[in-house]
């Protein structure tokens, strides 16, 4: 059985398609652009991050109302949103006192949905 799945994987002969692998080569990204959205997948890894994004998602919040609307204690809501705005995934602005934070862009927005859509699909 161990057998069957590991040749699944692979080509059963040992043939290199010179054009799929020009193209394939000519779409792929560099090592850098690699690194960065893998980190930025990487912080939406975090079940409580995309929590925080899904609250977000509908409106700008202040950290204590997102606290609130997540569940956990505002030191663990302001270390999650440093991970956030280091991946420059939310933003924010300062009101006096207060700091509201929101997505960073209509791309994080399309991202998460896009992710949600695709968990839900049948």
């Amino acid at each position: 059985m161990a057998q069957q799945k590991s040749t699944r994987d692979r080509c059963e002969l040992p043939v290199i398609d010179e054009v799929k692998v020009r193209r394939a080569a000519e779409h792929l990204i560099d090592g850098l652009t690699a690194t960065q959205l893998a980190s930025t997948f990487k912080a939406l890894s975090d079940p409580t991050r995309v929590r925080i994004i899904s609250a977000l998602s509908h409106n700008e919040m202040c950290v204590y109302d997102l606290a609130a609307a997540v569940g956990i204690s505002q030191s663990a809501v302001s270390h999650q949103l440093r991970t956030l705005r280091e991946m420059r995934l939310v933003k924010f602005r300062k009101e006096g006192r207060h700091v509201y934070y929101t997505l960073d862009d209509e791309h994080v927005h399309s991202l998460f949905d896009q992710g949600l859509n695709h968990i839900e699909h049948n």
